[in-house]
């Protein structure tokens, strides 16, 4: 981890309790890409609780947030016209889910290589590669909605690929934060990225729908391709970002790299725990796959379609509040127990969720869910960021973003099934409390993430 001025310190020696149960990491060398002015006076009163800025003082780090505000957007534009053109193809809901699989494998395979690949290569060298096979990718994306080729075949191609690029893409992202911004900053860097990406979660569709019946399918996919233009052009002018320590000598990512990813994860365990909570949270706790149901049984007397929609915004509309209001995140020193904490507080809001009889108090539950989330998010990122070294950041993404993506799919069968056995509250409530339980275990056998802190 790492003190306030940056430097990386051993997480065992501190007051918090005996040595932590793993190796302290490699100290990491400072990077030249990190400069800025000096740290003003922290601000006190009611603007104490506002988003930290601070990052975006930071020329290098200020440039890939922008870029992420474009994508955040962007991306959502060709996640619904894609379902939209399959379903249209079709009329399958059945195909929507299958042209959705189509682009997890690829996205799991090229995501652990990707962290292996970042870890070997100039970072920014991989994001200008990967940024432009996605702008690519929605060009084609273009050109067959254009052509009118309703294939549904070409699409699932085409996602598959642009799921690829993503994959190779996320953990170089990722990794490259901790190179722009010293360590203290961490948590408000995180923070400002997560809320971007969950505005964009909101805004996105709610703009495509808007757009669709003026412009088109086809339109949307070449928005999309516009934007990621200035994505590359924002990647192109950071810093070079070139391995350090070990990985300079090594530049190798096969097999044999991935599998050292997860020997590094299994010796540290803090890293491992960072881990199994996010699953914990998503697997067992994550309700999107029983809105729906709900929407149609539960809370029908609100209107369906109303019901659904809001059910579906009130987490990300939890996490973005959560980020707005993120000042006290980089202030926060026990990032362990934050970690903790968060998952706990999600399970207790998804249990409420699925015992409110009322919509309004239904979707409060579900957005303290999100906000909790978002904590969630930002001291498990900056956890992974500053306990590991460099050399093994762009793994570590690569792993967490298998984790991000896998989680909630796992979660929708699972709640799906047992809402069919169970019922969908029953099922919702039930799957809080074992987040609760779960946690809480983990957390009194494996005292690492307890002890962690900055």
């Amino acid at each position: 981890m790492y003190a306030p001025n940056g430097t990386a310190v051993d997480p065992s020696q501190n007051s918090t309790g005996p040595r932590a149960e793993e190796p302290a990491p490699e100290r990491t060398e400072p990077s030249p890409a990190v400069s800025g002015p000096v740290e003003p006076p922290r601000p006190r009163g009611l603007r104490r609780w506002a988003m930290d800025t601070r990052p975006l003082r930071r020329p290098a780090y200020r440039r890939l947030w922008t870029s992420t505000i474009v994508t955040a957007v962007g991306s959502q534009l060709t996640a619904v016209a894609v379902p939209k053109q399959v379903y249209d193809i079709t009329g399958s809901s059945a195909w929507v889910g299958a042209a959705s699989l189509a682009g997890l494998l690829p996205l799991i395979v090229f995501a652990l290589w990707g962290g292996a690949v970042a870890d070997a290569v100039d970072r920014r060298t991989l994001l200008l590669i990967t940024n432009t096979g996605i702008a690519v990718t929605s060009v084609l994306f273009w050109a067959q909605a254009a052509a009118g080729l309703d294939s549904v075949a070409v699409l699932m191609v085409l996602l598959a690929v642009q799921q690829a690029f993503w994959g190779l893409n996320a953990p170089a992202r990722s990794a490259s934060v901790a190179r722009l911004v010293p360590g203290d900053e961490l948590p408000a860097a995180n923070a400002l990225g997560s809320t971007v990406m969950q505005t964009g979660q909101i805004a996105g569709p709610l703009l495509a729908g808007a757009l669709i019946p003026v412009v088109g399918l086809a339109e949307l996919y070449l928005i999309d391709a516009l934007a990621l233009c200035v994505t590359v052009w924002a990647v192109y002018r950071l810093p070079a970002l070139p391995p350090l320590g070990a990985a300079v000598a090594r530049r190798r990512a096969g097999i044999r790299e991935i599998v050292d990813g997860f020997r590094y994860i299994a010796g540290h365990a803090v890293l491992l725990l960072s881990f199994l909570a996010d699953i914990v949270a998503m697997v067992l706790g994550m309700p999107r796959a029983l809105f729906p149901q709900l929407a149609a049984e539960t809370y029908a007397p609100y209107g369906e379609g109303f019901a659904l929609g809001l059910l579906f915004a009130a987490i990300p509309i939890g996490a973005v509040l959560g980020g707005l209001f993120s000042g006290t995140f980089s202030r926060a020193r026990r990032h362990g127990w934050m970690v903790i904490g968060s998952v706990v507080v999600w399970g207790v809001a998804v249990t409420g969720f699925g015992l409110s009889d009322s919509l309004w108090i239904a979707v409060a539950f579900l957005a303290v869910a999100g906000l909790a989330d978002m904590v969630s998010m930002v001291f498990r990122g900056a956890i992974l960021l500053s306990a590991a070294t460099d050399e093994m950041r762009g793994r570590m993404q690569g792993v967490f973003t298998v984790v991000v993506a896998g989680g909630p799919r796992l979660a929708d069968v699972l709640h799906g099934t047992a809402g069919s056995s169970l019922g969908p509250r029953a099922a919702v409530a039930g799957g809080g409390l074992l987040v609760v339980v779960v946690m809480l275990v983990l957390a009194a056998a494996m005292p690492a993430l307890r002890r962690y802190r900055v």
